[in-house]
């Protein structure tokens, strides 16, 4: 089970350098997960500020 970013993002970027399997990318001024590409290990919520991820 992938994680997802909420409409609570900030687009703040933190998540994306953390991602071990660059699944984190931004479109349309918002960080999205890649569902098929997430390893589910929970890193980008832990340094997300907005508390804005979570597991789908």
């Amino acid at each position: 089970m992938a994680y997802k970013i909420s409409d609570a993002c900030v687009n703040c970027g933190a998540c994306e350098p953390e991602c071990p399997s660059s699944a984190i990318s931004e479109k349309d001024g918002k960080r999205v997960i890649d569902a098929g590409a997430c390893v589910n290990c929970g890193t980008c919520a832990g340094v997300c500020p907005a508390e804005a991820i979570s597991e789908e």
